[in-house]
């Protein structure tokens, strides 16, 4: 993961994303109006890990950020799991959703 890690969640403060797992390479936003240029506090649930990502965009509750540079065609983890492929590119901290991103089921 591109992002700087740091303690555990519970000294860290309220998360702004979430990650499932330290595999995931986008987390869920879990606030109300994160803006580009927010410095994002992010935890991983597995391990209560946190971590920090600079937003590069503003992005609705219940999206994703994008926590290493995705490259159109990779594969799209969440939950340790593979869950759709990228139809367009997002940079580290860059909006991912179905503007950039479908299953690989369609």
């Amino acid at each position: 993961m591109a992002v700087s890690e740091s303690a555990p969640a519970s000294k860290a403060g309220v998360p702004h994303v979430l990650a499932h797992s330290p595999k995931d390479n986008v987390a869920v936003v879990v606030v109300e109006g994160l803006k580009a240029g927010s410095k994002a506090l992010g935890v991983i649930t597995e391990d209560n890990s946190s971590f920090t990502v600079e937003v590069k965009d503003d992005v609705p509750i219940g999206h994703k950020v994008a926590l290493v540079e995705l490259s159109e065609g990779a594969t799209v983890i969440k939950y340790g799991q593979d869950v759709g492929r990228m139809t367009g590119g997002a940079a580290t901290g860059r909006h991912v959703h179905t503007h950039n991103m479908k299953t690989k089921r369609w």
